[in-house]
This record gives structure tokens, C-alpha cells and sequence, in this order.
């Protein structure tokens, strides 16, 4: 399979649940923009088959958001123009065009089908044969700015996993003999929401064992946080460890056949107005569909008379059941007619993606479906209420690919899209989505206009899981410039620019003052906060719109950020903080706690076997190193550089027989050599426990090559020496499970600190004896030092401290968590398609600016619960300093003068245009003052121009481009400090 077994994939979804995508057959029909998203993820996300059908002919209006047709399409049948790029996505992936009827002979190959675009008549009669056969049925439309989207699973159809949650797990401080027993969780774990009736089972107990591996057990919370959890009094008396986890119960669900629920309709909504909006919507559905029986088209793109007959038949409709009897919206019917006959990309990518998601939830059995319709509107891009509406002859087809948009939005607005230029800062999955988007929109596609793309990563193989513009010959290569070549060919008009780095502060001197005066807006697809928070102040600095999208798992959110309309950008400082936690070194390396204390040891691992030691050899530098570190550093250096030149491998039996080693000496030997150190039962002198509190009591592991997580480790490890040494590795796991059965467990040789305080002990012993192989070795060739990726899942990068982080949880007793290993932010084709429409309608707003502050959403959405919440962002808070106000977009601006100006004339002028009496200047470590006392020196300074002053006081010399030099004004003296707009001071 080209997409390989994506960590993120699996993350999210666990193997089993992929194991039945990869068996499932599904049928889909209808293959304009919204099919095709369809299809895109659906393949990208592995199913076993997929079956395309649709007939007609590609037209024009269809190019607007179908991604795999193109104008040498045009009369071609649509599924069987699409069905070779569709193929290409993932070749594990068996594509393939029914051209026929949908009977029932044909459905009873299938366990999912898709109905999209279809007419109502289709929908009810294969509704009612997929309810009637057992097979999970959907249908999925769009018109205009308006998507619908109906599941039916059947009426006793089993969820066996209902949350993408992880099952809750806690640490045991206790549990008492008695009928109940009470058991008490540990004081310095998370909070853990533990409810009522919850059942659980437990793990790593000393003592009490009966409950290791029992059946699940009911729970009573008490007032005071501990559990109650039945009869312990006849079991042995408890220790100490142990975890209590969180039993998932399966949930059944009962969904009603098409036919039954138009009339009574199960809608998701998220409040009783959502409710009465989205049973308009649905009445407006309703008269479309029973226009374009009558009348065989759509209705005719923002004219009048059309819309009033469709708002007529939905009045005319019979009232849907167990409603409250709330009149129909006739203003919403009427303005849903009249943008309905476009079909927009941005719109097909987020309601593609939901729907895709629900064919997941039929197959895997895994997140509970939809109960049972879903409504999406975005009609808050269309102009607000007394604004001009587009007209007739603007929304007319043009005989163009953008005539779909031009239906709902007008010529005049695509011309408008045509001019911009923007940057989009990363092509990873969001970033492949966004430049599709904006290849289909025909953002930049004029003349003048362009898009520019930024990002310094290469393709990796795990990349092919969800970022679609890439393929396997891509693999290797960077990654800006494969998604600028396909984006191209999706949109040949589209020119896309680009630049294999991304912002920061090296390259200022490229994404500069001459740069963003070019740049009309920015959007950004980061894995990181700390780089998000950069751009955001890049974007505020040049007063540039921003548009911002990030996915995790099934949840995602987009946002957008309109200079002096909506507040800035602002990072979670949770977040931004956890991004750069640091822990002990005593904690790592003795004593963690924490399922994130076994993540950062076992990426300390990797750094020091793999990278660090590789570069101090090459180098030659270790003593050099050593005479420059700390004792903790020159324990560990000492530790890894012996372990990796003690004996060059020369071939994979090697290389294993090293990662054995290792294995034994990291989770078995070393934690030996500790507990002789510090015995389970050692109490200090004040008669505690040593191992209590924080400090959790751990246990050597005994190799055993038919656990998973053992092969994994040896598997990985030896992969990663032989990639470092230059040698073939393996991924045969089965012949690798053979030859450690044949292998002696090897007695650790390496330099191993044998408990806490050898952290005080300067190893002089051994720089003798390390000098001595660096001699022997001196003249071999150079090893290769591996830099961490997290998001290659091929590597064996991820596979090595997913492993390590697990046995070393093992180790001490802590439950670990596949969520956090490596930092990775889990990523899915789905989340990240609708993300990225999402922030492709809130570009529509922005192009089509000025927009009030009323216009635009923030969006959250999580799949896997069915959330999707948009709300208006805040408006930006305004500063007062008596009587100046500000937002953060404002700033104090200074032309530039003829001559330049002085100090003396700047803090005149200061005060003349701002009514601001500058006293103090600060810039760095300059104090200038300006009354008139001033010392002699001060008052030279107040003569010099500014630019020689800073650069006298700060060594500044500006950049080649650079127009404004940037001050910043603080108050002395008042409650509170004032931070004063920045002070542009143009060159």
C-alpha cells in the first residue's frame, strides 16, 4: 500500500478498526466536487475497494470543485474520467467505474454506499433497498453555500468503540479489604473524571492480583474522589502500584430508513435555534428537489422569480413531524434558492470530509454516526442584509471552470480572486489541501496575482496518507516544490512560487518589508505553536490577513483574523509552555512519574545514540566535549559514544545482537543496578519509604521476542545502527523473531552510572580508556548521525521511542499513552480536508472585504463526537492612555523626512502629532533623555538622526529592502505598564 501504516492513522483509528477499512467495499455515486472529496479521502484513508459511479457528462460547472477532471474532460462520463487519478492516490486500493443501473443485485457487493447529488426519487428507492439489505447507506449534497448530509446504519447497528478518547486510566495510591473495597488514586496524577457506573479493570498490582485482568467492575464515586469497587474483602491484603483503566462499553444505535425520516427528521444541531435553522434547511432541500422534478434544472443563479417558486413549494410541503410548529424561515428557503446553483470547492472539501468520516464509522464500527441528518450552512459569506446582492447577468455561466462559483458570488468577484497574491507557510497535509483550494477557487490565477509557498521539509513515505498532491516518485524531494508543480497542473493559470524555507527569524531578510508589500493575505498550516505565533506577528506587524487551520485526530479547528476587524492571533500559553518543558535530569534518568517523563527519556535516547554520539565521533571532539560538560552529560555522552564504537557491525546479525544489548542493559540491567542501590522496601531516616510519593518503584523486564513492543524495540534499534553504520537494515519482523530465539542475551558491556550519585562523580577513570578506541578508530569512515523526524512513520524514528517510552512506562509501573510519544499531533486525511475548506470559506470574506466584524467564524469541529461549532471571533480590545486609544493592529507612524529626521525632531514630533511628551526613550540599552537638563553627551545625541543613533547605541545596520525601522515607547510611572502602539519610523 503506497500510504504505508501512518502512526497518525493509527493513532486515531487503533489497528483493528483499520483492518476492517482495508476489507471494506464501498459504492460511490456521483462524482461532481462533493464525490470527489469523497473519493479522495476515502482512498487516501485505505478502504479495501472503491466502486465509482456516475454517468453523465463533465460540464464546466463541475470544474469549480472537482479536482480530478480538467477542460480535456469536458462530455466525458465523470467516474470514468476521475477513476485513474483516483487509482493513483493509493494503489492498495482497488478503484473501480460501474456504468450501469444501481439495482439490488449490484448493492449486495457493498457495505457502505454514497449517494451525492442525486435526485430524491434515487435516494428513496436505494434507501430503502441498502435499509432493507442491511447496508450502512448515506447521502451527501451541496448547493451553493448549504450542505446536507443523511446516514442510515440500520436499526440495530453496534458501536464498538463510541469516543476517540482513550480510555481513562489512574495511578493506585491504595485499595482497602472490605465489602466495598476503596480504592484511592495516587495525589500527584491528573485529575481523572471517573463517573458513576463506569466500569473498569486493573493492572500491575502487588499484593491484591485478584483484580489484575478481572472482569470489568462498576464504580461508585465517593464525595471525597475515591472509588468505590465491590467486595476485596477476601483478597489478599494490597502493596503498593497499579492502575485502575476505563472499560469502553459498545453502544447500540437505531437509524430509520430514509423514507420515514424525511418527514420526521433526526437533526444534529447544537441548540434549539440550530434545530429550527437546519428544519428550514431542510424543507428548502425538499422544495429543490421537487423544483427540479418539475422543472428539470436548477433554479437559475440568483433569479428572483425561480427562488419565490421554490419558496412556494416549501411552504407548500407537508410540516415535518415532532416539530414545535416554529413558521418556516421563507427569507433563508429564498436566499438558498438563489445561490444554489453553484457548486463550491470549499463546500465540497468540509462536507466531503464529514461524509467520509461516517463511512469510516460504518465500516470500522469505531465513533458513533450521525443521529441522523446534518446541516452546514455558510451563507454568512453571501453580503449581509441591506448590502447589493449579486445579479443575474454577473451569475450567469461563462463557459469557464469557475463557473460554479461565479453561480453564487458573480464575475466581478472572481476577477477579484484573480488579482491576489498570498503566502501560504507550509505544504504539509493542511497546506496540500489549502493549495487545491485555492487551485479551484482560481486564488492568484490572473495576470498579476499569485501564490507563494513556503516550507523547508522533504516528501516522506507516511506523507501519501493525507497529503494527496504528493506520490512516490515525490518521495525525497522538498516539499514546496512537488505541491507548487501539482498545484499547477491543477489550475494551469494558477502560479505558484516556492521557497524551500520557512518564516523565522533567519529569514527576515527574505520575508521582509519588500516582500509582505506584495503579500494580500497569509495563511498558515503549522504542526507547531511556537511557529504560528511567529507568523501571526509577522502578520500584525505588516497588517495582513491571516488565515489559520490545525488539525488533531478528528478534531480541528480553522480561524481567521482580519486586521483592525478581529482580535490577533494568540497562542494557548498552555500550549506554547508545554511545547518547551524541560525535566530533570534526576527525574528522566531515576525517578519519572509520568507517561511524558518516558517520552522525553526515550527521545533523549535517540538523540544520544543516534545523533549526538555519531557527531562527537566524527568530530573527534569528545574530549573537547567532556572538558565542557556537566557530570550528568559526561556520564551519558561517556555512555552512548562507548556503546556505539565498542565494535563496528559488519553485518544485520550485528546490528540486532547491539540492539539486544541495549535492550537489556536500558530495561533490565540498569534497573537492577538501581534497585541494589535503593531496595523496594529502603526507608530514609525520618521512617518513610525511599520509594513512595513521586518516586515510583520500578521493576527489570526479562526479554521475551513474542511481545510486540520487545520485537519493536530491537527492530527499530537495529535499524537505526544500521542506517548509522551504513548497513542494509530489515523489516522482517517474523525472521526476526527467529534469529533472537537463536541469539544469547547478551551481558551488557557498556558504561552504565549505577545509581543517583554517580551523577556527582567526574569520569576521568574513562577518558583514558575512550581516548584509546578513538585511536583504534581513527581513519574508518565517518558514521551517519540521524536527526529525529516525527512525521516520517518509515524510519523507524517514531518506532523506537514509541517502543522505548512504553518499556520504560513498564519499567515504573505507568500507564502509557500512544497519543503523546513523540509530541505528534495525529493528522487524518478527513480532519484535515474540512479544516481546510473551512478556511477556504472565510477567504471568500476576506477577498470580498470590507466585511464587518459580524461576517466572519472561528470553527471547531470534532468528527468523531459530531461538533461543529462556528462562532464570531472577538473584536480587537481597545487600549486607552489618556486621551489615546489603540488596538493591537494600530501603530505610531513617522515619514520619512528630507533631510532625516534628529532625535530632537522625532520626540518633537511625537508630541506635536500624538500629543505624546516623550521623556524617556528606551532601545536597547540606550536612556536618552530629552528634557531640558540634560547632560552634554545626551545632548549630542538629541542632534544625531535616528538611524545613527540606534545604530551607534545597538550595532543595528538595516537589512537590504528594509523601509520602516520599528520603536517601542513604554510609560514610567502610571499603576500599570503601558505598551504603546509600535513606532514605524520609515527609512
Amino acid at each position: 500500500v503506497d500510504t504505508g501504516n501512518s502512526y497518525s492513522q493509527e493513532y486515531v483509528l487503533d489497528m483493528p478498526a483499520m483492518q476492517r477499512i482495508r476489507e471494506a467495499k464501498v459504492l460511490l455515486s456521483g462524482l461532481q466536487g462533493l464525490g470527489a472529496e469523497v473519493a479522495k479521502n476515502l482512498v487516501l484513508m485505505g478502504v479495501g475497494s472503491l466502486t465509482l459511479h456516475d454517468p453523465h457528462p463533465t460540464c464546466w460547472s463541475d470544474l469549480a470543485a472537482q479536482f480530478f477532471l480538467s477542460e480535456q474532460d469536458l462530455e466525458t462520463s465523470r467516474a470514468e474520467a476521475s477513476r485513474e487519478l483516483v487509482a493513483k492516490l493509493n494503489k492498495g486500493v482497488q478503484v473501480s467505474v460501474h456504468t450501469g443501473d444501481i439495482t439490488e443485485e449490484l448493492l449486495l457487493g457493498f457495505q457502505v454506499v454514497v449517494l451525492t447529488t442525486s435526485k430524491l426519487e434515487e435516494q428513496l428507492k436505494v434507501g430503502t433497498l441498502c435499509h432493507e439489505l442491511g447496508i450502512c447507506f448515506l447521502v451527501a449534497d451541496t448547493r451553493g453555500l448549504v450542505g446536507q448530509l443523511f446516514c442510515d446504519f440500520g436499526e440495530d447497528f453496534t458501536v464498538q468503540d463510541p469516543t476517540e478518547a482513550e480510555p481513562l486510566t489512574a495511578a493506585i495510591q491504595h485499595i482497602s479489604q472490605g465489602s466495598p473495597g476503596i480504592l484511592t488514586l495516587r495525589k500527584e496524577t491528573d485529575d481523572h473524571y471517573f463517573c458513576d457506573g463506569d466500569l473498569v479493570t486493573f493492572s500491575g498490582i502487588e499484593g491484591m492480583v485478584e483484580l489484575n485482568g478481572c472482569d470489568p467492575r462498576p464504580i461508585r464515586v465517593q464525595e471525597d474522589g475515591t472509588l468505590e469497587i465491590g467486595n476485596t474483602a477476601t483478597f489478599s491484603r494490597y502493596l503498593r502500584g497499579g492502575a485502575v483503566t476505563e472499560v469502553k462499553r459498545p453502544k447500540t444505535v437505531s437509524h430509520k430508513p430514509l423514507a420515514v425520516a424525511l418527514l420526521q427528521p433526526r437533526i444534529v444541531a447544537q441548540s434549539p435555534q440550530e434545530v429550527h435553522r437546519a428544519q428550514c434547511l431542510h424543507q428548502a432541500f425538499r422544495a429543490l428537489h421537487q423544483f427540479q422534478h418539475l422543472h428539470g434544472r436548477l433554479p437559475k443563479p440568483w433569479d428572483p422569480v425561480d427562488a419565490e417558486m421554490v419558496v412556494g413549494l416549501a411552504r407548500s410541503l407537508e410540516p415535518l413531524k415532532g416539530t414545535k410548529g416554529e413558521p418556516l424561515d421563507e427569507a433563508l428557503v429564498k436566499t438558498v434558492a438563489l445561490s444554489s446553483a453553484g457548486g463550491l470547492s470549499p463546500m465540497a472539501a468540509t462536507m466531503g470530509a464529514v461524509a467520509a468520516q461516517e463511512v469510516l464509522k460504518a465500516i470500522s464500527r469505531k465513533f458513533m454516526p450521525l443521529d441522523q441528518w446534518l446541516y452546514f450552512d455558510a451563507l454568512d459569506c453571501l453580503p449581509e442584509d441591506g448590502e447589493p446582492l449579486p445579479k443575474p447577468e454577473d451569475c450567469a455561466p461563462r463557459g469557464c471552470r469557475y463557473d460554479g462559483q461565479i453561480a453564487v458570488f458573480g464575475a466581478g468577484f472572481q476577477e477579484k480572486l484573480s488579482w491576489q497574491h498570498y503566502l501560504l507557510v507550509g505544504a504539509g497535509a493542511i497546506g496540500c489541501e489549502l493549495l487545491k483550494s485555492f487551485a479551484l477557487v482560481g486564488l492568484g490565477a490572473g495576470p498579476s496575482g499569485g501564490v507563494t509557498v513556503a516550507d523547508m521539509d522533504h516528501v516522506e513515505h507516511s506523507n501519501l496518507s493525507r497529503q494527496f498532491l504528493f506520490t512516490t516518485q515525490d518521495i525525497g524531494r522538498l516539499k514546496a516544490e512537488v505541491a507548487a508543480e501539482a498545484t499547477h497542473r491543477l489550475n494551469s493559470d494558477l502560479q505558484v512560487t516556492p521557497l524551500t524555507m520557512l518564516l523565522d527569524p533567519t529569514t527576515e531578510h527574505i520575508f521582509g518589508d519588500n516582500f509582505f508589500s506584495r503579500v494580500d493575505g497569509v495563511a498558515a498550516a503549522l504542526d507547531s505553536f511556537q511557529a504560528r505565533k511567529y507568523v501571526a506577528a509577522r502578520c500584525t506587524h505588516y497588517l495582513k490577513p491571516l488565515l489559520e487551520a490545525g488539525t488533531q485526530g478528528t478534531m480541528g479547528h480553522a480561524s481567521v483574523f482580519m486586521p483592525h476587524v478581529t482580535e490577533a492571533y494568540r497562542a494557548p500559553t498552555s500550549t506554547l509552555a508545554s511545547e518547551e518543558t524541560t525535566y530533570p535530569v534526576c527525574t528522566l534518568r531515576y525517578f519519572p512519574s509520568r507517561v511524558e517523563h518516558t517520552v522525553q527519556w526515550a527521545r533523549n535516547k535517540f538523540e544520544g545514540l543516534f545523533c549526538l554520539s555519531a557527531e562527537t565521533i566524527n568530530h573527534n571532539q569528545v574530549l573537547t566535549s567532556l572538558a565542557e560538560t556537566d557530570g550528568p552529560q559526561v556520564l551519558t555522552l561517556l555512555q552512548e559514544v562507548l556503546g556505539i564504537l565498542r565494535e563496528r557491525p559488519q553485518t544485520w546479525q550485528d546490528c540486532v545482537l547491539w540492539a539486544l544489548g541495549h535492550w537489556q542493559l536500558c530495561f533490565c540491567y540498569s534497573i537492577m543496578q538501581l534497585l541494589n542501590h535503593f531496595p523496594p522496601d529502603k526507608v530514609l531516616e525520618d521512617g518513610t519509604l525511599f520509594w513512595s510519593g513521586p518516586k515510583q518503584c520500578p521493576q527489570p523486564l526479562e526479554f521475551d521476542a513474542n511481545q510486540d513492543t520487545h520485537l519493536l524495540y530491537v527492530l527499530a534499534a537495529a535499524n537505526l545502527y544500521a542506517q548509522m553504520h551504513g548497513l542494509p537494515g530489515s523489516r522482517d519482523q517474523t525472521a526476526l523473531r527467529g534469529l533472537l530465539k537463536l541469539l544469547p542475551l547478551p551481558v551488557p558491556q557498556h558504561l552504565a552510572p549505577n545509581s543517583p550519585n554517580d551523577l556527582k562523580l567526574a569520569p576521568a577513570s574513562q577518558l583514558k580508556k575512550l581516548q584509546e578506541v578513538l585511536e583504534v578508530w581513527s581513519g574508518s569512515p565517518p558514521l551517519k548521525p540521524l536527526k529525529f523526524e516525527k512525521d516520517n512513520d518509515s524510519n523507524f524514528h517514531m518506532d523506537f521511542v514509541a517502543a522505548a517510552a512504553s518499556l520504560r512506562a513498564q519499567n515504573y509501573g505507568i500507564l502509557p499513552s500512544k497519543r503523546i510519544v513523540g509530541k505528534i499531533i495525529p493528522a487524518i486525511a478527513t480532519t484535515t480536508a474540512a479544516v481546510a475548506g473551512l478556511v477556504g470559506l472565510e477567504l471568500y470574506k476576506v477577498v470580498g472585504r470590507p466585511r464587518p466584524l459580524s461576517a466572519f467564524r472561528h470553527c471547531f469541529l470534532h468528527l468523531a463526537e459530531n461538533r461543529f461549532n462556528r462562532w464570531v471571533p472577538f473584536a480587537p480590545a481597545i487600549q486607552k492612555f489618556h486621551h489615546l486609544t489603540w488596538t493591537c493592529w494600530d501603530r505610531l507612524k513617522v515619514p520619512a523626512g528630507q533631510p532625516e529626521r534628529t532625535l530632537k525632531l522625532l520626540l518633537a514630533h511625537l508630541q506635536e502629532q500624538f500629543g505624546l511628551r516623550v521623556k524617556m526613550l528606551l532601545h536597547g540599552r540606550s536612556l536618552l533623555y530629552s528634557a531640558g537638563w540634560l547632560p552634554e553627551k545626551q545632548a549630542q545625541r538629541l542632534a544625531l538622526r535616528v538611524t545613527e543613533l540606534v545604530q551607534q547605541v545597538t550595532g543595528w545596520i538595516p537589512k537590504p529592502g528594509q523601509r520602516v525601522l520599528v520603536l517601542e515607547l513604554s510609560c514610567e510611572g502610571e499603576d500599570e505598564d503601558t505598551t504603546f502602539p509600535p513606532l514605524h519610523y520609515e527609512l
